[in-house]
């Protein structure tokens, strides 16, 4: 609004400096365009060393008249070079020259509090080793042992410190970890960032991005979910980290900041997707439209008050989701070709908020094909491993009930392990009692032990028989639900020992001073969105290294 293709495109932007701050001031444009006001043409910088570029014939031609905001598009018809004094006859000192003064009277001096800024930021992070030095007690790391790409998983135990300063220890004992790996935050490909209190969500990205910068990450900034889980609630700090780590620099991210038609702009400062060994890990998705950037539904109170419908609205969102999928296989048979979509699984977590106060947000990771013949290949090789051993439990036919897998053979295996209270129950028909029913919770927390033990052995099984293993993990999440009241160091302890247990029967099994997988408090979780009441659910992704 306020710029005119007839009359401003193709002008410097050095030229139009004040017009630009004045529109500013008017409808808040950013004078640098990158809330999309504009796009540039480069025709000449210090990078061009031998030529610039000279526009000789050029038209304007419209691409929307609306009398308010219009858009027209510069269309050059005619360029040519004109060459620069030869660069490498003149000294470091004669180039600086050159520049000034080919340059003069279009260079400006940024006022503002950038040195301020940066001189706090600086001090910020100095301050965060005493910060540390009063939380290490307190720090707890998990993570899992693939050589190609692991995770680091890190919260406090007991804190009351408040979300900055949980926040800044926890950033600040994972930057420790990838530095004694030999690694940086350019090597990070996704982050889950869990607080505890959403109203701090802008105190939370103050604090995120003293760590996590453009000039930190030269390969792009890592992808992102921001959620808010019941932390306190079960006994731990205001902040809770994981991060995926790449050990190699591959990774292709998209991270668009301009508002577009396409692609919602990044609210936070992370990458929208990163794509890294065909796979693609998605920034956590709101249902926002791009343009605007409103929640798709109209006012945030709609939407809140379309989350709390209860179960109607889970099977609303079940069924919305069954008919897309239809409807994408039904397009590729009209068209003639056999039906790419695969049966996706899925895993749905009930979590206290979100950010914009969203009532859903989907957070998808895809497999990117490249190569079906070695695909093929590790099929037949797969049909001849053998199931491991039983770990004391028969396999039964329900146990196919408790798990969604989706794998590629030879390059990744994704499974959703969720354990439902009649489940559970038939894990313990051993230790049945006849006032079970009674009392779910009480039972469940006192077989625990056992069912954490079928948990790992099921998983384990369907691994092995995958050609899959442990060290094959990338992460692996356990969510429980806080109204269990568990004690996270209970938890662990519980989830280790079968573990440790595994490790003796077959030593191919990791076993570290870190657990593998990290513990994730959540108001419920399941397989279905009608039915989020699942007591134990385990997320796991594992990739050949």
């Amino acid at each position: 609004m306020g710029l005119y293709p007839a009359k401003h495109l193709g002008k410097e932007i050095a030229v139009l400096d004040s017009y630009l701050h004045k529109l500013k001031e008017l409808y808040g444009i950013n004078v640098c365009g990158e809330g999309g006001e504009y796009e540039t043409l480069t025709l000449d910088c210090p990078l061009f060393v031998n030529a610039r570029i000279m526009l000789d014939e050029y038209q304007v031609v419209m691409h929307s008249s609306n009398s308010i905001a219009p858009v027209g598009v510069l269309h050059p018809l005619g360029f040519h070079l004109e060459n620069k004094v030869d660069s490498s006859a003149l000294t470091f000192q004669e180039k600086t020259q050159e520049i000034s003064m080919e340059k003069a009277g279009f260079v400006f001096e940024v006022q503002g509090d950038s040195a301020e800024r940066c001189e706090t930021t600086c001090k910020s992070i100095a301050d965060v080793s005493d910060v540390v030095d009063d939380a290490e007690c307190k720090l707890r790391i998990s993570r899992t042992k693939n050589k190609s790409t692991f995770s680091i998983c890190c919260w406090l135990q007991d804190s009351c410190s408040g979300l900055q300063e949980d926040l800044k220890a926890v950033l600040l004992k994972i930057e420790s970890q990838l530095v004694g790996f030999g690694f940086g935050w350019e090597d990070v490909l996704y982050i889950h960032l869990y607080i505890d209190d959403m109203n701090e969500f802008s105190v939370a990205n103050e604090t995120y991005v003293q760590f996590i910068t453009q000039e930190k990450c030269p390969f792009g900034v890592p992808s992102r979910s921001t959620i808010e889980l019941p932390l306190l609630q079960v006994g731990l700090g205001s902040a809770y980290i994981e991060v995926l780590v790449a050990n190699d620099h591959s990774k292709r991210v998209l991270h668009v900041q301009s508002i577009s038609c396409w692609a919602p702009s990044c609210i936070g400062p992370y990458s929208q997707a990163t794509l890294h060994k065909n796979i693609l890990h998605m920034a956590g998705q709101l249902g926002l439209d791009p343009a605007t950037m409103i929640l798709c539904n109209g006012e945030p109170s709609d939407e809140l008050e379309q989350a709390l419908k209860n179960s109607d609205a889970r099977r609303e969102i079940q069924e919305k989701l069954d008919s897309y999928l239809k409807h994408m296989r039904l397009f590729d048979l009209k068209g003639g070709r056999m039906s790419e979509t695969l049966d996706p699984i899925f895993l749905y977590v009930l979590v206290p908020d979100l950010p914009k106060r969203a009532s859903l947000e989907v957070k998808p990771i895809l497999f990117v094909a490249e190569d079906t013949e070695a695909t093929t290949k590790t099929a037949e090789e797969v049909s001849c491993i053998k199931a491991p051993r039983s770990c004391g439990f028969e396999h039964a036919g329900w146990h196919d009930l408790c798990i969604q897998k989706c794998v590629v053979c030879g390059k990744i295996c994704s499974i959703i392990l969720s354990i439902t209270s009649e489940q559970a129950a038939k894990i313990c028909s051993d230790s049945l009692s006849a006032d079970q029913n009674n009392d779910d919770k009480k039972f469940i927390k006192a077989h625990v032990g056992r069912i954490s033990k079928f948990c790992i052995y099921l998983l384990d099984k369907v691994l092995v028989e995958n050609a899959f293993s442990w060290e094959d993990t990338m992460n692996l999440r356990l969510y429980i639900p806080t109204s269990l009241q568990v004690p996270m160091e209970t938890l662990l302890l519980m989830f280790s020992n079968p573990f440790s247990e595994l490790a003796e029967m077959r030593p191919g099994v990791p076993i570290g001073k870190e657990p593998i997988f990290n513990i994730v408090p959540v108001l419920g979780a399941g397989t279905s969105a009608s039915s989020l009441d699942d007591i134990l659910t385990f997320e796991l992704l594992a990739q050949k290294s």
